[in-house]
């Protein structure tokens, strides 16, 4: 049961203490005028006047208290805005008769959030405080924060508790500032490039614009299942068919399958689409975006990524099938063999599917032997056209795509190409991906053929792109989990929670 515990109990009594006495526990006024930021910046003179005060001056801040020292007739306490921290001196002279010992010094503690008015002043120590006049509780925290210096230690507590891990921890805070500037800047550099943002179903009829299991859903009106969206890709595409030429879509995303270090069922992206340009393109304006971010982020260029040092200096390209020998060290003799590269395979004690494509193969040795080596950014180009359902096929080299993926610390941060609009290869490959639905493959891409129709009246030529915010930010605020850039990550439940499912069911 919640609020059982005796701490809790004690601060329960102490609001209704509160109540007794005609004070609100839970006041929904509030008379601040200054962020704690300001107030530092503003008063920043006073360490150079002569009694190191101004009694003339008066300010109303407000925050949560994260520490409180009595000592008698007085108390120092520190008080935590968003913008950062103040220590506030409380006297008792200085507050209405009887306030002092009867009201403050039984009944307000840490976690709760107060209002305080007051006069700058710089102690003997030189910070510079609030000499307080006037003090009001907002509101009564019930339960007590972590011990101070030993902070949320479980992980998973923080992240079910995202709430207690921000009041504790300032740093995470800061890495959702961060996030939360990427997005806005990524809104901003995509509009001054002329692209136009819009929104794209959610729900979709088929399960489209990558190779993953969807989350089901039910639609009880029209009585048919729904997909959640694993990718706004095709959607996107039929507006360029429509004849808007550059168009993007910060979007959720949702698969479902499994959660580790870099995957999350649900995370978000940024997919973008512009008529007469190649893949190619892509690459330069993708470079552009990252000057754009580390320029108005006022980031250093070269970047600590836990004992990595990734140089956003240094970017390069390379050829998926070159870099299996020349990044992987796979022998360049098999590396466009089927028969070799599983007979290799076998050799490394490597768990191999015979009924694998070349291309399949060769992505399954990349993914085993180059992928962890790209630290600084790279773009790996020139993908299979098995592992490409929706990527036009290169011109010369046709097994191959007018394909990149973006690689940084080890990570796929994007995916680009230039895009299929031949309708009648689009069919081919969707049927190609049926058959190894049928074959047993789940991630399969399901058939469209609203979309094969779509082409069939015309896409100009068009290159498209997807980042992963998350994983980007992840590279930014040098965090290793995906759960350390989400708010509220997907989390396995607890038990009682099983329960409260199960009793619904």
């Amino acid at each position: 049961m919640l609020f059982e515990n005796k701490y809790i109990q004690q601060r329960i009594e102490k609001a209704d203490k509160l109540r007794e006495v005609g004070i609100n526990p839970y006041s929904n006024e509030s008379l601040r005028n200054c962020t704690i930021s300001k107030y530092l910046n503003v008063n920043s003179d006073i360490f150079h006047t002569e009694n190191k005060r101004d009694e003339n001056r008066s300010y109303t801040v407000a925050g949560r208290i994260k520490f409180f020292r009595l000592m008698g007739k007085a108390a120092f306490l520190k008080i935590e805005d968003e913008s950062g921290m103040l220590q506030v001196y409380v006297a008792r002279d200085n507050l209405p008769e009887g306030f002092y010992n009867e009201i403050f010094k039984k009944n307000i503690e840490v976690g709760d959030i107060v209002e305080v008015t007051g006069y700058p002043f710089v102690t003997g120590q030189g910070e510079l405080s609030l000499h307080v006049d006037n003090l009001k509780i907002l509101t009564k925290a019930i339960s007590p924060l972590p011990e101070k210096y030993h902070g949320i230690q479980d992980k998973e507590l923080r992240y079910r508790q995202r709430y207690l891990d921000l009041i504790m921890n300032s740093e995470v805070r800061k890495t959702f500032h961060i996030r939360s500037k990427v997005i806005s800047l990524t809104r901003r550099f995509f509009e001054n490039k002329g692209f136009l943002e819009v929104e794209t179903p959610m729900m979709h009829p088929i399960a489209g614009g990558a190779n993953a299991r969807p989350f089901v859903t039910h639609h009880n009106a029209l009585g048919i299942d729904r997909y959640l969206r694993i990718a706004p890709e095709l959607y996107l595409k039929r507006l360029i068919v429509g004849g808007f030429e550059a168009v993007f879509e910060i979007n959720r995303n949702f698969r479902n399958e499994g959660m580790d270090a870099t995957h999350n069922p649900e995370f978000t992206s940024i997919e973008f689409y512009w008529a007469y340009k190649t893949y190619k393109d892509l690459i330069i304006i993708t470079k552009e975006y990252f000057e754009y971010l580390f320029e108005h982020l006022e980031l250093p260029t070269i970047l600590p990524y836990g004992d990595l040092k990734i140089d956003f200096n240094k970017f390069t390209e390379i050829p998926l099938i070159q870099s299996l020998s020349e990044i992987g060290g796979v022998p360049a003799d098999i590396v466009e063999d089927k028969e070799k590269i599983i007979l290799f395979m076998k050799s490394k004690n490597l768990d191999v599917n015979e009924k694998m494509n070349l291309g399949q193969l060769q992505g399954e040795l990349f993914d085993e032997y180059v992928e962890a080596k790209l630290i600084n950014p790279t773009f790996i180009t020139e993908y299979p056209v098995e592992i490409s359902p929706l990527a036009r096929r290169n011109d010369e080299k046709t097994h191959l795509t007018d394909r990149f993926e973006l690689f940084i610390a080890g990570k796929e941060i994007a995916n680009a190409f230039s895009e299929l609009n031949d309708p009648l290869d689009q069919l081919q490959r969707f049927e190609g991906q049926m058959a190894a639905k049928d074959s047993g493959d789940d991630e399969a891409h399901e058939m469209d053929e609203d979309f094969v129709n779509a082409l069939s009246y015309g896409m100009a030529p068009t290159a498209g792109q997807g980042i992963g915010i998350d994983r980007l930010v992840m590279m930014l605020t040098n965090q290793h989990s995906i759960r350390d850039v989400l708010l509220f990550p997907a989390m396995k439940p607890v038990k009682h929670e099983i329960n409260l499912h199960d009793d619904e069911i």
